[in-house]
């Protein structure tokens, strides 16, 4: 059978938000390649769109003498848009669209995604409650939208949707804080961001990477229910997260605020391999 025009532009916008991820982030590359074919190519295309907004409000449109106000407005309207038309001569917003509609992701999480982005352009103090707010719209729809993409074609229980839906959200925020931790020295220096207030003390450090652990624990108990395909994944991402983590509550926290903590490219290797391994069965 001939190959359509509208099948090969759909192939050229799932490489187009490749792309993206590949270069941005390593370590959440590194786990989307243990899933299957189609759950990789639906992650991805939602991290493409989830990354050009955050490049919106950290600094790439202001270098652009654009107002990150208006440009985030505007790509808001056309991520909420693009699912209704069947192309779309954006590549990364074409291929968001095909992802949205085969996973049946909701309006209402991206409205509060973008909801936290907005707070960015004009907010750089935090209260204990508006970072629960930020934390909800920044991290924790992600991992519900990830989740809408694993159970594709999947119907599990009520309780079991329930139990991965609060574990989706646990891995958001725990992935957020460390984050958090891992950026503070470029959020305050160069975007004027104090998520976590003006000073990085241990005490801080240490109630921030005990909370972190309890989220990945939480997570940790829904990853059985995933299907086995996004179930490597997520486990790799978690195992990659809990060093992160571990790496920083071990540090000094003015080594914390003063340099970015990582983990060394061997390790993710290592780390990546023992999680597949360990989420082969349930």
């Amino acid at each position: 059978m001939t190959d359509s025009y509208l099948s090969r532009y759909d192939r050229m916008a799932d490489r187009a938000a490749v792309q993206v991820i590949g270069h941005y982030s390593t370590s959440f590359s590194l786990a989307t390649r243990v899933l299957d074919p189609d759950t990789r190519r639906d992650i991805r295309n939602l991290y493409a769109v989830v990354r050009i907004a955050d490049e919106i409000v950290d600094g790439a449109t202001a270098e652009a003498n654009e107002c990150p106000e208006t440009a985030l407005d505007v790509y808001e309207e056309q991520v909420l848009h693009a699912p209704r038309h069947r192309f779309h001569t954006d590549p990364v917003l074409h291929a968001w669209a095909n992802t949205y509609r085969r996973c049946g992701i909701k309006d209402d999480h991206v409205r509060a995604f973008f909801s936290s982005m907005r707070r960015d352009t004009t907010q750089t103090d935090y209260s204990a409650d508006d970072l629960g707010a930020y934390i909800y719209g920044s991290a924790e729809v992600i991992g519900l939208m990830c989740l809408d993409i694993f159970l594709r074609e999947h119907d599990p229980s009520e309780q079991d949707r329930r139990t991965m839906e609060e574990g989706a959200r646990a891995l958001g925020s725990a992935f957020q804080k460390v984050n958090f931790l891992r950026d503070l020295g470029e959020d305050s220096r160069d975007l004027g961001r104090a998520y976590l207030g003006p000073v990085l003390d241990e005490d801080l450090k240490r109630t921030l990477t005990g909370e972190i652990t309890e989220e990945l624990d939480a997570a940790r108990t829904a990853i059985p229910l995933l299907p086995v395909a996004a179930r490597r994944g997520v486990a790799a991402a978690e195992a990659l997260f809990r060093d992160l983590n571990e790496r920083i509550a071990a540090t000094p926290a003015e080594d914390v605020a003063a340099a970015r903590v990582s983990v060394p490219n061997h390790r993710k290797f290592l780390l990546t391999a023992r999680a597949i391994q360990k989420a082969r069965t349930p």
